[in-house]
């Protein structure tokens, strides 16, 4: 009892809130074509190298970088239903953040701050999909690099092992090449400026981490698509419609207020960094544009910009705090019985506070403000004919209900749907097209929609649909023999 300390009080603080703010009902509606993915994997025992799940590009090429993340997703799935799910993603978000925590300086205080900050901004991509092992897999490149050049400590024959798992799990296997990168190029750069320090590599050391880069690019080709699953990234982020139309490819809306933690985070950092009288080290410089960059690009980038800022700027505000004289006196170590009551106290409450999102009526709650839950109950239980025709947006949840009496239309796999099939659904829902013409010459007679959506009025107003099916959120639409 005499060794829970005020310091070690604060760090399990920290932890506790971190989970039970990570502790969200599952809802995300790309998480049931994963789900849908895992089980046709597991129960086919094949990995999808062509699509099996639309009607609109069955038998495509499809790139499936996810496929360990999907089996991992359903396996938790099947064990322990939709709770297995959020706390596996808690379990993730809290292991991201000890990664961070460990490249952090400063009293455990500042550090919880940090940490909770970086928190609010990283919150929005806490969902069970296969981006968490990127989110995990970042913060623990950067945390082996820390080791190496402000600790110097060699552990950088793990560096290669993650990739060959990171490339098997998710595509952002791109974001660890960037710390890599930025820590080849910063140092260069702390040389060039006359840097000096024991943190600052020397040449033979650059050229071991040059080296197990190239290894790290080379072991990529260790999964089930080699070549394609390198090249998978940069397609990814060249299709147009990413930007134009899903919201997490889309650039931060900062009158937003949940977006805003970010920014806070951003223009913190550069204040301290001003203020704290230490030099801004070339790597920490080089980490902070590229990850800032690629977050104003991207709002689904956030989270990685806050896992690798939070070390940066704890680094410059231990050491603004350490030039005053406040900033030198002890933490008290407090009273065990006490810091024991204060856990149990605060542990209860996180463990209320994670319960509630995992009971049957939290789901059943959340799934029916987002899903067309009844729209689908209606379609399986009336069996209308012909091709389904469905939003993009509900693809996911769909695959997961409908399929494979109804193939579907299309889904959140952007990479294996065209650019151009894309843009045409785009104006196809906005009534751009001429929907019914359109769909009978593709054999499309059920139709699942927003029911706000300009196609609804486009294939009433035709004569040759009927509504068969609407609620508060969806309308389904059958063609009229």
């Amino acid at each position: 009892m005499r060794h829970l300390t005020l310091p070690r009080l604060v760090t399990l603080l920290t932890f506790l809130a971190l989970f039970a703010m990570a502790v969200r009902t599952p809802v995300d509606t790309d998480m049931y074509w994963h789900l849908r993915t895992g089980q046709f994997i597991l129960q086919t025992r094949t990995i999808p190298a062509a699509d099996p799940f639309s009607w609109t590009a069955l038998g495509a090429p499809w790139v499936n970088v996810h496929w360990f993340s999907q089996v991992i997703l359903y396996s938790a799935y099947t064990l322990f239903d939709m709770p297995g799910l959020a706390l596996l993603v808690a379990a993730l978000v809290v292991l991201a953040f000890v990664f961070a925590w460990k490249q952090m300086e400063g009293n455990p205080f500042l550090r919880a701050f940090i940490i909770v900050l970086a928190a609010a901004a990283a919150g929005a991509v806490w969902t069970p999909r296969s981006q968490m092992a990127t989110f995990v897999f970042t913060p623990l490149i950067a945390y082996l690099i820390y080791l190496y050049k402000w600790k110097q400590i060699d552990r950088l024959w793990l560096i290669p092992i993650v990739f060959v798992a990171w490339v098997n799990l998710h595509g952002g296997y791109i974001a660890g090449f960037m710390v890599l990168g930025a820590m080849l190029v910063g140092e260069v750069a702390n040389h060039v400026l006359g840097f000096s320090g024991s943190e600052a590599l020397n040449w033979k050391r650059w050229r071991k981490l040059l080296i197990i880069t190239v290894i790290s690019g080379a072991v990529l080709l260790i999964n089930p698509y080699t070549i394609a699953a390198l090249q998978l990234p940069f397609k990814t982020v060249n299709i147009g419609v990413l930007q134009d139309f899903i919201e997490e490819w889309a650039a931060p809306n900062f009158h937003e207020l949940y977006q805003q933690p970010m920014v806070w985070m951003l223009l913190l950092t550069l204040v301290i960094i001003g203020w704290s009288g230490r030099r801004l080290d070339a790597t920490d410089a080089a980490l902070l544009v590229i990850f800032a960059y690629i977050s104003f690009l991207a709002r689904r980038n956030i989270g990685l910009f806050a896992l690798i800022c939070a070390p940066i700027l704890s680094r410059h505000a231990a050491a603004l705090i350490g030039r005053y004289r406040w900033g030198q006196r002890p933490l008290s170590r407090g009273s065990p019985m006490i810091n024991w009551i204060i856990l149990l106290l605060i542990l209860s409450a996180a463990l209320l506070k994670a319960l509630v999102p995992l009971v049957p009526a939290s789901q059943a709650q959340a799934e029916a403000k987002i899903l067309p839950i009844e729209a689908a109950d209606w379609i399986m239980a009336n069996q209308p004919a012909g091709q389904l025709f469905n939003s993009y947006n509900w693809g996911g949840y769909l695959l997961w209900r409908l399929w494979p009496e109804y193939p579907i239309y299309a889904d959140g796999r952007t990479d294996v749907y065209p650019n151009a099939f894309l843009q045409e659904y785009l104006q196809i829902v906005t009534g751009q097209k001429d929907a019914p013409t359109l769909f009978d010459e593709r054999g499309i007679r059920t139709v699942i929609i927003e029911q706000e959506s300009p196609l609804v009025a486009q294939l009433a107003q035709s004569g040759l649909w009927q509504e068969a099916y609407r609620d508060e959120k969806a309308a389904v639409l059958t063609r009229r023999d």
